[in-house]
């Protein structure tokens, strides 16, 4: 129990932190296998779900989250990308980066909920919660303010929400601070470091100007961290299939279904058929978004009951004396959308 804690907890700091480290010394000339593994084959392990009977059984269930909308928006937005000139379809992409970067602070949010469960800190409270989405909030209106770092070459007129950004994100950040030292209990090292790496997540934003080491780091650090927890997931208890063999088939799938997503994410600029799979993949993402934020909902019994299972050095209540998973029921361990 000890160890997987220890795991994930220690390989989530130290990918979070890597990532920042690697993209800011190596950008650009390095980064593609790095960004390769952190953007779409993170993306592509979602689909490892499908191959649990269980959680099938569970998402054929629900068709509207788990299978009407993934192709609503893979279709919609493939329909549109070809539709629309490149430059129009352009004026889209804010707001799909926008979504994406909400759906990473949210994955933070839950990775400080899981570590206060893991280690006995009690739940986050409401302060806490409204601390880390306000720093989130804050760093995304600072990158549409500089549309150059998403490199979009976009005008969206945005450019006077950078310093009003820059203090509504130091607010934030000394009101978690403030919040964490207040805590009635003394917090542990362990929930400390990770709520801290949540409030300063979009710090590089603010720092850098270079599009590398401003966000390259931001999307490595979400997928490695997001990598980190579905192996974990794969590798717990599945009666009938050996843990290599899921492992094996988790790695299978995101190499797969990964390289056909970066192959059409370089696709924006060509003939209609080509912007239709640029426009594909971009849905793929959303559809991501949006699978996630069901399937790591621990308020709900499927899900907390499937990752209880497979995480109880995380979830099953071992972590000192907070509260169980079932108190911890409103929190969300993974990514939302």
């Amino acid at each position: 129990m000890l160890r997987g804690r220890g795991i994930w907890l220690g390989g989530t700091v130290l990918l979070t932190l890597g990532s920042y480290a690697v993209t800011i010394a190596l950008a650009p000339s390095a980064l593609g296998g790095l960004l390769f593994l952190g953007t779409s084959v993170h993306v592509a392990t979602t689909a490892w779900f499908w191959s649990v009977p269980d959680v099938r059984a569970h998402m054929l269930a629900r068709r509207g989250r788990y299978v009407l909308a993934p192709l609503a928006l893979v279709a919609g937005t493939a329909a549109l990308a070809a539709a629309m000139p490149p430059t129009a379809f352009g004026w889209l992409l804010p707001a799909f980066l926008a979504w994406q970067f909400f759906h990473f602070q949210k994955q933070n949010l839950g990775l400080a909920a899981l570590s206060a469960t893991a280690y006995g800190a009690g739940r986050l409270g409401s302060g806490e919660r409204r601390a880390v989405t306000a720093a989130g909030v804050a760093g995304i209106a600072a990158l549409l303010s500089r549309p150059e770092l998403l490199q979009l070459t976009l005008d969206l007129r945005l450019r006077f929400l950078f310093p009003v950004a820059a203090v509504a994100y130091a607010v934030a950040v000394a009101a978690g601070c403030v919040l964490l030292l207040r805590r009635s209990a003394r917090p542990g090292a362990a929930f400390a470091a990770l709520y801290l790496l949540s409030l300063l997540y979009f710090l590089p934003v603010f720092v850098f100007t270079s599009p590398y080491a401003a966000v390259a780091g931001l999307t490595a650090a979400h997928g490695y961290q997001y990598l980190l927890i579905m192996a974990l997931v794969a590798g717990g208890e599945r009666p009938g299939l050996p843990r290599l063999v899921s492992l094996a088939l988790l790695l299978n799938i995101g190499l797969l279904l990964g390289t056909a997503l970066n192959l059409a994410s370089h696709l924006h600029g060509s003939a209609p058929a080509g912007r239709a799979l640029y426009g594909a993949y971009l849905g793929a993402v959303m559809a991501h978004f949006v699978v996630d934020a069901g399937l790591w909902r621990l308020r709900d019994e499927f899900p907390r009951r499937f990752l209880t299972r497979r995480l109880p050095y995380l979830l099953g209540g071992t972590g000192g004396p907070g509260p169980s998973a079932p108190a911890a029921a409103a929190d969300r361990v993974g990514p939302r959308g």
